[in-house]
């Protein structure tokens, strides 16, 4: 049995900011995943929305891609297969950069995107519900203020004219 002493540094251990952010995220990504699959996406797993997170709806080269999911160009490429071949993404050559490949959605991929907003309203009415509409909002706009303030540049550059956007 762990003394007392151990007892509180677990609990400070487990209980870090970082770790309950983490918590949350975690939660949040599985709830809209399982909602994007209810609605007619089931091969999509949560390894895919690293790149839906960060594409947008224009073009996006592979290593904007990678560098704004913070992943290899090679896990990158990896996945961006796996959505090619369940025709979410299609590939083309880079017109400011002929070597280069550049990332767009389908029309399949922009009914996931669409899909995806719903399901996140939905979840956060959820969110909302159980915490507190006011509180949940408070919560909201407390954490993307402090991600301001701290600049994390958690949008990928290409959207940058749209900060306030929910995600």
């Amino acid at each position: 049995m762990q003394d007392e002493h151990s007892q509180q540094n677990t609990r400070r251990l487990s209980g870090t900011l970082a770790r309950i952010l983490r918590e949350f995220s975690r939660d949040y990504d599985r709830r809209v995943a399982r909602g994007i699959q209810a609605r007619g996406h089931p091969r999509i797993r949560l390894s895919h929305q690293v790149v839906f997170a960060n594409i947008g709806l224009g073009r996006i080269r592979v290593t904007e891609l990678a560098e704004c999911a913070q992943i290899t160009q090679q896990a990158m490429g990896k996945t961006l297969r796996e959505l090619e071949a369940l025709g979410y993404i299609e590939r083309a050559v880079d017109e400011q950069d002929r070597r280069a490949k550049a990332i767009r959605l389908t029309q399949r991929g922009r009914q996931l995107v669409a899909d995806a907003i719903e399901v996140a309203e939905e979840v956060r009415g959820e969110y909302a519900a159980r915490i507190g509409a006011t509180d949940f909002a408070e919560l909201d706009s407390r954490l993307r203020e402090a991600a301001r303030k701290l600049e994390l540049g958690y949008l990928p550059a290409s959207w940058a004219d749209d900060t306030t956007a929910a995600p």
